[in-house]
C-alpha cells in the first residue's frame, strides 16, 4: 500500500499526518486485511475499498469531533467497535484521547488487542462484553460515545444514554437512511447539536455525522447558547 494513495484521500480532509501517523494507519489497514482473510471481520475486501471505506471513512469524523471536543484528554466510547472503526484510526491520529472499544464477539476483540499491541496504542481499552453490561460497570463516566454502523440510530441513542456524563455528546455516523433514523428519535429527550455532511474523497457515498445531547443533561451554560 503506497503512502501516496492513503495521502491522496486523508490531505482533502484537512488532517496533517506525521510520518508515524502515516505508518500506522498502514499497519492498521495491513493488519486487518491478514486478520480478514480467517477471521472475517469486515465484507470490504481489497487496497482501495478499505482507504476509502475504512480509514477515510473514519477519519472524515475528526475535524468536526474536535470542534466539540475541547476538554484535554476526552474519554470517548466507541460503541460495537467491530474491526476498530472509527476507534483505531481516531485514537491513532488524537493519541491525547482515551478511547474505550466496546466488543462482544471475541474474534474482534482479539483483534483489537492484537492491534493495540502492534501499534503501541496506550490511549486505548478494548472490553469484550456487551454494551448493556458496560452501562452498568461504567455509568455516567464516557464524554462522548461513537459507533459506525452499529445499529439504528434511535437504539443507538438509548444504549449511550447511561454512558454519557452529563453533557455527553453522541457521534452517529449515518448514511443516506439518517432523516429516516432520525424520525424514530423523541426530540423531547434528544436535543439535535449538528448535522454535518461528510465528504468522502473520490467515493460517491452520503456520509453524515450527528451530534446530539441528552436534554436531561444539558448543562446550564449549553442552555445559554
Amino acid at each position: 500500500m503506497s503512502q501516496e494513495l492513503v495521502a491522496l484521500g486523508i490531505q482533502e480532509l484537512g488532517l496533517a499526518l506525521s510520518p508515524q501517523d502515516m505508518t500506522n494507519l498502514e499497519l492498521f489497514l495491513y493488519e486487518m486485511g491478514r486478520w480478514n482473510q480467517v477471521h472475517n471481520l469486515t465484507a470490504i475486501e481489497g487496497e482501495q475499498a478499505s482507504i476509502r471505506l475504512h480509514l477515510i471513512d473514519s477519519v472524515a469524523v475528526l475535524p468536526i469531533m474536535r470542534e466539540f471536543l475541547t476538554i484535554p484528554s476526552p474519554q470517548i466510547a466507541d460503541l460495537g467497535s467491530g474491526g476498530g472503526l472509527p476507534a483505531i484510526p481516531i485514537a491513532i491520529l488524537q493519541p491525547e484521547w482515551r478511547l474505550t472499544l466496546i466488543e462482544a464477539v471475541r474474534k474482534k476483540t482479539a483483534f483489537l488487542q492484537h492491534v493495540r499491541g502492534k501499534l503501541k496504542l496506550k490511549n486505548i481499552e478494548v472490553l469484550s462484553t456487551r454494551v448493556e453490561v458496560v452501562a452498568v460497570q461504567q455509568t455516567a463516566q464516557f464524554d462522548a460515545v461513537i459507533s459506525r454502523a452499529f445499529t439504528s440510530l434511535a437504539r443507538f441513542l438509548e444504549l449511550s444514554l447511561p454512558l454519557l456524563k452529563p453533557g455527553g455528546l453522541v457521534f452517529a455516523m449515518k448514511g443516506k437512511k439518517a432523516d429516516e433514523e432520525m424520525q424514530d428519535v423523541s426530540m423531547d429527550a434528544w436535543r439535535l447539536l449538528a448535522d454535518k455532511p461528510l465528504h468522502i474523497p473520490n467515493l460517491d457515498v452520503e456520509r453524515r455525522l450527528l451530534v446530539l445531547t441528552p436534554r436531561e443533561k444539558i448543562t446550564p451554560l449549553e442552555q445559554d447558547r
